[in-house]
């Protein structure tokens, strides 16, 4: 079934296209999930929330061409996982990593392309959930620090700061697995 005609048997509650819907989806939005979860139990629960939340708006939802479905959806768990977030109050409960420092040496592009894409998420996923999700709305959301600040009602310069040690731990991470598969 094409994008368009999914959403709008979707709209209509047709219970055929809501499970071919989450189907076809489901593996995305449950990786979605676990880049802010940390541990799949958390975000297989958050994945389903988020698609009840799905199932139940999807009057907002307005086709803007192929690919805006999933990006829809993918926006709608990322507010799923981080209205649990702040729920939870995880960010003035966040892991410090003392020995991060503020600054940190990046590794090569080519070093860390030869590193599995499995691998580099699980090194995002034992990231302190504080580091996790500002580097996840930075990265993969595309948000600047403002906006980030905004959304989980920290400091502007603790979202950059919680940046720099998430990409310092990380590189930590792909140098010590570097050094063990090279």
């Amino acid at each position: 079934m094409e994008e368009q005609e999914l959403a709008d048997r979707c709209r209509q509650g047709d219970n055929l296209a809501r499970k071919e819907l989450y189907e076809s989806y489901a593996g995305r939005m449950l990786s979605v999930c676990l880049r802010y979860a940390g541990d799949r139990e958390t975000a297989e629960d958050l994945m389903h929330d988020g698609f009840l939340k799905l199932f139940d708006s999807f009057d907002k939802f307005t086709y803007r061409g192929e690919g805006s479905l999933r990006a829809w959806m993918e926006r709608v768990m990322v507010n799923t996982v981080l209205q649990y977030l702040r729920k939870k109050d995880v960010m003035n409960q966040s892991t410090v990593l003392d020995n991060e420092p503020e600054a940190y040496e990046a590794p090569e592009d080519s070093t860390v392309d030869a590193i599995p894409q499995k691998v580099l998420m699980q090194f995002i996923s034992e990231l302190p959930v504080g580091y996790r999700t500002v580097f996840n709305l930075y990265i993969f959301e595309e948000k600047p620090h403002k906006e980030i600040a905004q959304i989980l009602g920290i400091n502007e310069k603790s979202s950059a700061s919680q940046l720099t040690r998430a990409k310092a731990a990380l590189a930590t991470k792909v140098r010590e697995w570097m050094k063990r598969n090279a």
